[in-house]
């Protein structure tokens, strides 16, 4: 039987002042949680989001394809989201949704055949691309740990260095010993501002959960959009390689989109 992941659905509100204090501030005993909510409140303004759309253009690089488009991404905060692409070889989709109990999850390529996301590739959360959600999901979830990994240089940039592990209630760890590891997301923010200059996580080949290929999301380019801070400039690298880079141009939140209509069902 696979162990569930139970996630806390709920919008951001936050309330955690703006103004934060400096890396060179922060004490030696700093608590996770601070950053966390540091970052939160710095992302949301202290606004309630409960879903977000962004679209824009699209480079996609796989293998020997190189090719441009346009993209359209979506999210909700109980924990859904589409990616849309529409590029030279035609569209390709993903849907995700961690809302469901189990999660699941879903792409296509541009023959329209539906392929399943293996389990374990559905555990670091759906919201890869906005890191409101995917930081607050991730760090309000039943059996969360937080650890302050400490101050670093990532990508030439000063960041906090957090990680979100998530764990299983003890009746079902025996099942899913890498379920710490398979959740573990690795947030580097802004020691200046704060707001999340990439997220790493891995994922993994759909018929070995043991082997790990990196993945990195960088955010650059916040933008203040109905009092909240959005990267337009989102760039996914998998291991080591850049995949995807996505230039926002424009962004909505709170626009009453639902769980079902971003993943159709």
């Amino acid at each position: 039987m696979r162990p569930l992941r139970v996630v806390v659905c709920a919008t951001l509100l936050l309330t955690a002042p703006l103004n934060s204090p400096s890396q060179s501030q922060l004490p030696s005993t700093t608590q996770p949680s601070q950053l966390v909510q540091q970052a939160l409140a710095a992302l949301t303004g202290g606004h309630s989001i409960t879903d977000v759309t962004l679209t824009g253009s699209a480079h996609r690089v796989a293998g020997s394809d190189d090719e441009t488009g346009s993209a359209t991404l979506k999210a909700v905060a109980p924990g859904a989201s589409s990616q849309s692409l529409s590029l030279s070889s035609g569209p390709r989709t993903e849907i995700l949704n961690s809302a469901a109990v189990p999660p699941t999850g879903s792409w296509s390529g541009p023959d329209a055949v539906v392929h399943p996301v293996a389990f374990h590739n559905l555990l670091t959360g759906p919201s890869w691309f906005f890191p409101a959600f995917a930081l607050a999901a991730s760090s309000s979830a039943l059996g969360a740990t937080l650890t302050y990994v400490g101050h670093e240089t990532h990508n030439g940039q000063a960041a906090e260095h957090v990680t979100v592990t998530q764990s299983l209630p003890a009746s079902l760890q025996a099942t899913f010993p890498l379920y710490p590891h398979i959740t573990q997301l690795d947030f580097f923010l802004d020691s200046t501002t704060f707001l999340p200059a990439a997220l790493d996580f891995n994922i993994h080949p759909d018929s070995n959960e043991l082997v790990d290929i990196p993945v990195e999301i960088r955010f650059t380019g916040y933008t203040t959009v109905s009092g909240a801070q959005i990267p337009f400039h989102i760039q996914k690298l998998i291991n080591n390689s850049l995949t995807l880079d996505i230039q926002i141009q424009n962004a909505s939140i709170n626009n009453g989109i639902t769980v079902a209509q971003v993943t159709g069902n």
